[in-house]
């Protein structure tokens, strides 16, 4: 993998002052580790390695950014590390901003905080390791916010696929134990005093065991057949 030049990303400075005007009241939070070797799908590579690893999450970002952009609101990719110039987030179609944050609650509410702040009315999120993941459940999660005050989409491992509100719920980001099965079942207990309509519960990927069963990923690892 080559190394990136400065001309290939863009500072904090950057990322600060790329305003928009918004062309939809919703808008889709795209969470995304930049894609280098040994730093992302780190359980995967425990049994693929990291290379494996790394190809397996380029091919999830790759699916995640076309279903994205079937999505009707305006789309905007947060980075882990750095924003990246020249990627598969084309500028026609996504706004780059990075992460920030000292956990994934507080780097969540932050970017939730951003978009509110530059006058969304819905605000959804998703991650970026979902082979089940399709525009028509994100579009769902906008639409039902129209009678709700949050949607979720449960994932398989006890987390969540996606989070959608209509105004910032802070609660939710704090005091939990993120990657872990209990963030599902404590968002809920958060927002027992709010409507909230849950999606269909799907699998992420963060093992080997959660995408073993998708012929698509065969191409990356050699089945036992013992």
């Amino acid at each position: 993998m080559g190394l990136l030049s400065k001309k290939d990303s863009v500072s904090d400075d950057d990322a600060d002052f790329d305003f928009h005007l918004p062309s939809s009241d919703k808008a889709l939070i795209i969470f995304t580790r930049n894609p280098e070797l040994g730093k992302c799908k780190t359980r995967l590579a425990t049994t693929i390695g990291d290379e494996a690893a790394l190809e397996v999450y380029r091919f999830l970002l790759n699916h995640t950014c076309e279903i994205s952009k079937k999505t009707q609101c305006d789309r905007f990719v947060f980075y882990s590390e750095n924003i990246l110039k020249n990627d598969i987030w084309d500028a026609e179609y996504f706004h780059k901003k990075l992460q920030k944050g000292t956990d994934l609650g507080e780097r969540m509410r932050n970017a939730f905080e951003t978009l509110f702040g530059m006058g969304y009315q819905k605000v959804c999120i998703i991650g970026s390791d979902l082979l089940d993941l399709q525009s028509d459940l994100i579009n769902e999660a906008f639409d039902q916010l129209e009678n709700n005050d949050a949607v979720i989409g449960p994932a398989k491992d006890g987390g969540y696929y996606l989070f959608a509100m209509d105004e910032l719920l802070p609660k939710v980001f704090i005091n939990k134990k993120w990657g872990t099965d209990s963030v599902l079942s404590e968002t809920l207990q958060d927002l027992q005093n709010y409507d909230v309509h849950l999606l269909k519960e799907l699998n992420d990927i963060d093992t080997f065991e959660d995408m073993e069963h998708y012929p698509q990923l065969k191409q990356f690892y050699i089945p036992d057949n013992d």
